[in-house]
């Protein structure tokens, strides 16, 4: 099994100089100190890295295209990246374009379904998109948390790097068999890819392993010798399972160099290194990023800001510090302050308050405002973007007991995803369902329910009851809501409506200001109705 020295203090030894992993200590200076403090960094491959990265050097990170959108389990990598950027290296995000329709083993029980051509290829597209924004606003909005209290810049305001996205179907995708063979077979040795703990598992699982995704580590460490020969890069980043795969780069890097037998303790300086962080999961066990099963998503329309304010909001307080830290760009020392508020007052959750706004607007940014979360010392004046802004009201709609205070036409535009600024574009999809007022007033609960798509099938989702493709999602809809009002689970503008009540209908008094209603079902089913 490959060594794992996370949380670790002493090195542990082994022949090849490629496969010498270095404990992290925290004497260094540099961004690898900052990852270190912030609980971030699992391995490295090389004491050396510590003085490399005293130096601007180009980091890279590979990203798999398996679904159109990243996810919150991308994000403590990605933000990774950004701290390297921070600190005046050069990125390159890597999107798998040819890898992408392998996919990758590392810590798969089972061979990935593949991808068509056609569903590969709007992945690349749209992640490319995705990354491109994220880590150019991302930039700024780090530097305005990492700024000293005086305003003048501290040790993170170094000349950042530049930014690059590449896409290794640029290289693999015209590469031929022979060509491969003659160029990648011969620099990799068999007995140290079966030695890779991906590999192992998956040997001696009932399920095997695919000679494609056996060969899945060479495309990986040829992408990072093309990128080493192209841009200099010399540091991959990945989480903790990707250490193999990150070795088997830097030995091709150093046979490439050196010579094929140049794999010899001590030999040669090394030439290339990795950084891995760590896997994050749960205190229940599960991978972090997914919510009852189901990924919460980067993109807006598949998650909205609200479902991601919801997702970190509902952190526990045991894993709270440990998230601020990584999923925030706020100086550490100013964390601690934050926790001191949080366990005088428990009960007001402000740390995961900041972790949520924080979160989202790093993921959702826009058009700028300037406001106080509830409950948040004054200290932590927060500027909420769009899609933040959007969370905190849809937060205050579905969960406040007296709607009627704080139904106004700015909460109504912002769960309608309008940018604060008249002059921007929103791309944060509306929160509000928009139903004809001559309709519906005066018709039973249950069809308004439908009508706006409170209850939905897992293969109708976000659809709305007029766009409903399928007579047996239609027929599961109507099941759950009327299981809703026979169970008396079923609320109207933060009421519970009486039990077996299906003849109740929604009349003018009903309507808060502007036409307004709110259903819901249970604690995480919810739907703004304006009625117009």
């Amino acid at each position: 099994m490959e060594p794992s020295l996370i949380c670790s203090t002493r090195l542990r030894p082994t022949p090849p100089a490629s496969s010498r992993f270095f404990a992290s200590s925290a004497s260094c200076q540099n961004v690898l100190n900052e990852l270190e403090q912030r609980g971030m960094l699992a391995d490295i491959t090389s004491r050396a890295a510590r003085t490399h990265v005293d130096r601007p050097a180009t980091v890279y990170l590979g990203v798999d295209p398996s679904a159109s959108s990243l996810h919150v389990g991308n994000l403590l990598a990605l933000i990774g990246l950004l701290h390297f950027r921070l600190h005046g290296h050069n990125a390159i995000a890597l999107i798998g374009g040819a890898t992408g329709a392998i996919g990758d083993p590392s810590g798969r029980s089972s061979e990935r379904n593949a991808l068509s051509p056609e569903v590969l290829d709007a992945n690349v597209k749209g992640i490319t998109n995705q990354l491109t924004t994220f880590l150019d606003r991302g930039v700024a909005f780090a530097q305005s948390r990492t700024r000293r209290r005086d305003g003048s810049a501290g040790d993170e305001a170094k000349a950042q790097g530049t930014i690059k996205v590449e896409n290794n179907m640029n290289w693999l995708g015209g590469m031929s068999l022979l060509e491969f063979l003659s160029k990648v077979g011969k620099m990799a040795r068999v007995s140290t890819m079966l030695s890779r703990e991906s590999v192992k598992s998956r040997l001696d699982s009932s399920s095997g392993l695919s000679f494609t995704e056996f060969s899945y580590q060479l495309l990986q460490a040829y992408d990072f010798l093309t990128l080493h020969r192209q841009h200099n890069c010399t540091i991959q980043l990945g989480g903790s399972d990707q250490l193999g795969n990150i070795v088997s780069g830097i030995d091709m890097i150093r046979r490439s160099k050196f010579g094929v037998d140049a794999i010899e303790a001590g030999k040669e300086d090394d030439p290339a290194f990795g950084v891995t962080f760590p896997l994050l999961t749960t205190a229940a066990g599960e991978k972090f990023g997914k919510s009852a099963g189901n990924a919460v998503w980067l993109d807006p329309g598949m998650t909205s800001p609200f479902d991601l304010y919801q997702f970190f909001l509902r952190t526990t307080d045991e894993e709270v510090e440990k998230y601020l830290k990584i999923f925030t760009f706020i100086r550490v020392i100013e964390l601690q302050g934050i926790m001191q508020d949080h366990k005088a007052q428990p009960s007001n959750r402000i740390a995961q308050k900041v972790l949520a706004a924080e979160a989202t607007e790093l993921i959702h940014g826009g058009a700028y405002l300037r406001a106080f979360l509830v409950h948040t010392p004054s200290r932590l004046l927060l500027p909420i973007a769009e899609g933040l802004r959007q969370a905190l009201a849809a937060t205050q709609l579905f969960y406040s007991s007296d709607l009627s205070s704080i139904i106004n036409a700015d909460l109504i535009a912002a769960l309608d995803g309008q940018a604060a600024s008249a002059s921007s574009t929103s791309t944060i999809p509306s929160l509000l369902v928009r139903l004809p007022r001559a309709d519906f007033v005066g018709q039973v609960v249950e069809k308004v329910a439908l009508a706006s798509g409170l209850f939905t099938s897992r293969s109708a989702s976000r659809l709305s009851f007029y766009a409903l493709r399928y007579v047996a999602d239609f027929l599961y809809c109507v099941a759950q809501a009327r299981k809703a009002i026979e169970a008396g689970t079923l609320q109207l503008n933060g009421t519970k409506l009486p039990a077996k009540n299906h003849q109740r209908t929604i009349g003018e008094a009903d309507l808060l200001e502007g036409g307004l209603l709110v259903l819901k079902a249970g604690k995480s089913v919810h739907k703004a109705i304006l009625l117009e």
